[in-house]
């Protein structure tokens, strides 16, 4: 994937304008990504019963200040991309009123958990978009994984890629570092 850079304010605003300008049905997620735009349905039961644990583990260990969103739109502005991941966790100071995205570079965590619809842009896009963010952690919660239900964590973003990855298959274990320091146990899921 090449990086489509937003060259100046201008763009940017442009992007940010037609974001909050798009019409969606009620619980759809719309993403401006280097493609053009994503649409994401609203998710299952499964997928929420996941989101529930997930945010149950992460509620006492997040950082002072910070919060836990869900569906908070993230803006990408190195890729002139806005993203809605299942959840965040940023500062609370960092989230807009109204209805503009979070910039990435306060996001400290971002988790996707994927479904049929979503799972090949989860898995590529958008890691991809996570790396450039640079969003520090990426939490994959992938049910559908073609090798078995898996959790992978991404890390250290260097030049839009993640220099570290760990996969755990569900029922096994997985830590999510500092700031969090909090082992997630995926046999619920």
């Amino acid at each position: 994937m090449s990086t489509a850079v937003v060259d100046s304010a201008l763009s940017w605003d442009y992007l940010l304008d037609t974001w909050r300008e798009l019409e969606v049905p009620e619980g759809w997620r719309p993403e401006l990504t280097v493609e053009g735009i994503h649409m994401t349905p609203p998710p299952g039961g499964t997928h929420n019963l996941i989101a529930d644990l997930v945010h149950e583990a992460l509620i006492a260990k997040r950082p002072e200040g910070c919060g836990i969103f869900q569906t908070q739109g993230v803006g990408i502005r190195q890729i002139g991309g806005i993203y809605v991941p299942d959840f965040c966790v940023a500062p609370r100071e960092a989230i807009p009123h109204g209805s503009d995205p979070v910039p990435a570079e306060h996001v400290l965590l971002a988790v996707e958990i994927t479904s049929r619809s979503t799972a090949r842009h989860d898995r590529s896009k958008k890691k991809w978009a996570y790396a450039h963010g640079p969003i520090p952690l990426y939490l994959l919660i992938d049910p559908l994984d073609e090798d078995g239900p898996a959790v992978s964590l991404f890390s250290h973003p260097v030049k839009g890629v993640y220099s570290r990855f760990h996969r755990v298959p569900f029922g096994e274990p997985i830590t999510i570092g500092a700031p969090f320091d909090v082992v997630l146990d995926t046999a619920r899921f």
